[in-house]
């Protein structure tokens, strides 16, 4: 089980997160902390895999609680911010404090799962390797891209025409052609405008080449080829 230690100064927002946690499988929580001091000290205690740590906390804000995890000499998780705060310094102190991913409340459960199970994903992975064994350019890269992509889909796309979509278009590609969003739809059996959400989703994520074809008159054809 991957050990998650939940951080959030509102009592019922911690116990709502700590749930959504409980829903994935392989996760468990072992704490809640309500500030910055006591999480601090439930590190040390507990030992976490994964800390989902708020910014706003009454006593040290969650970002020098960032920076005291990064510089602890035994205990090192791995940390995904969870918080109201939309500033972009916010956001720069997160990535320069190696956190993992941020987002922003309220979020939904199927947002956190997303990066739950990415995290598990990347714990494979890492364990996977040979501990004293140099990385492979190609290790590093899947790391890495695990780490960054993100694959629920957005508010209004549903998972499984989701999945039904990305099949369309891996057979597709695997056969060397590629798609339009009028063709997808066809093929889905869903309209032109949702096929073409989709098509777009795949490629902001990185799961799909955009090509452009252009014909006689009007704007050119966009044409999707799966690579995720």
């Amino acid at each position: 089980m991957i050990k998650v230690l939940v951080v959030d100064d509102d009592f019922m927002v911690a116990k709502v997160h700590s749930g959504y946690v409980a829903r994935v499988p392989g996760f468990e929580v072992v704490a809640a902390a309500h500030t910055g001091t006591d999480a601090i000290h439930a590190v040390d205690e507990l030992r976490p895999d994964l800390v989902l740590l708020d910014i706003y906390l009454p006593d040290i804000d969650g970002l020098s609680v960032l920076r005291q995890l990064r510089a602890h000499p035994t205990a090192d998780p791995d940390v995904i911010m969870i918080t109201a705060a939309r500033d972009l310094e916010a956001v720069r102190g997160a990535i320069r404090g190696g956190a993992l991913h941020y987002l922003i409340k309220p979020f939904s459960f199927e947002a956190l799962r997303d990066q739950l199970e990415n995290f598990r994903s990347l714990h494979d992975k890492l364990g996977e390797l040979p501990a004293n064994a140099p990385a492979a350019q190609h290790d590093v890269d899947r790391l890495f891209g695990n780490r960054t992509r993100r694959t629920t889909p957005p508010k209004g796309l549903t998972n499984e025409t989701s999945d039904i979509v990305e099949r369309i278009l891996r057979e597709a590609t695997a056969a060397g052609g590629d798609l339009s969003a009028t063709e997808c739809a066809e093929a889905s059996e869903i309209s032109r405008v949702s096929a073409r959400k989709y098509l777009e989703h795949f490629a902001d994520t990185g799961r799909a080449e955009v090509r452009l074809r252009y014909g006689g008159t009007g704007r050119p054809e966009r044409r999707y080829r799966w690579s995720g």
